[in-house]
Order: structure tokens, then sequence, then C-alpha cells
């Protein structure tokens, strides 16, 4: 029954002590900060961070974690365990209950709900000064994913406009419990919105944009963009900026899509 909960809820934990002290190198966690983390589970690496840290916010969805954890952190100050979904998670209200203006996250994300984890997390990118995730590979990939190259996409464009992330170094599946059926790697994101550097004024007609210019894979950016804008007008900033007209959205960098977004909408 614990094997089916934990598949359906997508957990692996780590058996390795070796990758938990890699893991706590790369959070680089000093003893002011505050720590959110991301699928606690037996509560390895919340007592790892509750050695260093002023306070950890450990979040569990599962119930029996939850009320272990409880139990195993009862009598320590500086943890405490919330028992929800973190795509429900306020994450303001846990920054302004810890007095941070921001906070680091740690997260062993279970691998169905990486991408929406990340994007509520992208929410509060002011509140949040790093995030630090062990992922699925593939996931990892796609994160730092450069143009041009097959993993890259929609979400890599949207991890890399809000941060700098990189890929730290891959975990076999060995290394857990229970091992999954695929390695994992741990990525470090320095939360960094590129919002002002990017001259984006209005972020939700920027992200309309972005979708469509990856709705379909295939198809050239004049295609995917032609129902936001005149396709001649959109050839000739292509021209302008040294871009052949027929360029797919997957070989152009966020400097280049923001930089055509920014010609094509200027006047509206």
């Amino acid at each position: 029954m614990a094997k089916r909960q934990r598949a359906r809820l997508g957990q692996v934990f780590l058996a390795e002590r070796r990758v938990e002290r890699r893991i706590m190198d790369a959070l680089r966690v000093q003893p002011a900060d505050v720590v959110l983390e991301i699928g606690a589970g037996p509560g390895n690496m919340t007592a790892r961070l509750a050695e260093v840290a002023a306070k950890v916010v450990a979040v569990e969805v599962d119930p029996k974690w939850a009320a272990k954890l409880r139990d195993q952190f009862a009598d320590n100050s500086r943890v405490r365990i919330v028992e929800a979904d973190i795509l429900k998670v306020p994450l303001d209200q846990v920054a302004a209950e810890s007095g941070r203006d921001q906070i680091k996250v740690f997260g062993n994300l279970p691998y169905y709900i990486t991408s929406p984890c990340l994007l509520h997390l992208f929410r509060y990118c002011d509140l949040i000064d790093q995030i630090v995730v062990m992922v699925q590979r593939e996931v990892a990939e796609r994160i730092v994913a450069e143009p041009g190259s097959k993993d890259y996409g929609l979400f890599s464009l949207t991890c890399q406009y809000y941060s700098r992330p990189a890929l730290l170094f891959r975990i076999p599946a060995a290394a857990f419990h229970l091992p999954p059926k695929v390695d994992s790697a741990l990525v470090r994101m320095l939360v960094e919105p590129q919002k002002e550097t990017l001259g984006i004024r209005d972020e939700e007609q920027f992200w309309r944009w972005m979708r469509a210019a990856f709705a379909h894979k295939r198809k050239t950016l004049v295609n995917n963009w032609k129902g936001l804008g005149d396709p001649e007008r959109l050839r000739a900033v292509l021209a302008e900026q040294g871009i052949e007209v027929r360029a797919r959205a997957e070989t152009l960098s966020l400097d280049q899509l923001a930089a055509l977004y920014r010609n094509l909408t200027k006047s509206s």
C-alpha cells in the first residue's frame, strides 16, 4: 500500500547521505535563511536544513509522512510542518510569517507536478532568492536547454525568464529508496526575473505571444504569430534583426523573442 501511495504521489526519497551533503553544499544555506522545503518525506533533508537555517517550513502532502514529521520535529522550534499540496500554499504568507523579504526553496519535486510547481513558485518570484530542486533528468535538461536544441521550448524560456538556471549534477536512480525508472538531477535557479531587463511592459500580453510562438512546434514564427499581428510586418522585423524569415521559435533565444515582441507591439 505504501509503495502504491508513493507512486501515486510521484514521491522518491534519497537513500545516499553523500548526495544529501552535495545538495546542502549546493543550497548554500546561511544561518539567517528561511527555507521552504517541498516534499519533506521522511525528513532527512529537513533535519539537515534545520541544523543551519533559522527556519525550515517543510511542506508534505502525504498525511502519514506529515504526521511522522510533526512527531519527529515536535521539539524543534526551527521547523514548521505544513500538511498541504504545495500548489495551494500561498508563499507570500509563508514569507510574511517568517519575517523575511525573501526565502530559499528546496524541493524534492514529485515528477508529475514539476512544471506546475515551478510555475507556482515563479508567481512569487519577488519573494524567492533561489530555488534548488531535484527533478527528473529529462526535465532538468529542458530547464537549462539552449535555443536550437531538442529540449528547448516554452518551458525552457519560462524558467530562463524568471531565473538563471544551472544543472548541477545528475542523481542515479539507485540513489533512492524504491528506485524510480529514470535518473534525476539537481538544478539551481537563481531567481532574477527579466521583466525590466527585457523591457517588458505587459507580462500578460508577452506570455500570450510566447505561448503562441511555441504552440505548433513545426511551424514558423510567422505562421504561429499570424493571428496576433501582420505577417508582413513580422517578416520585416525579422529581417531587421538578422533572423531568417522561416525561423521557428525553438531556434530563438529569450532576448531575440523579446526584441521581436517589443518591436511588434510598441505602438499598441
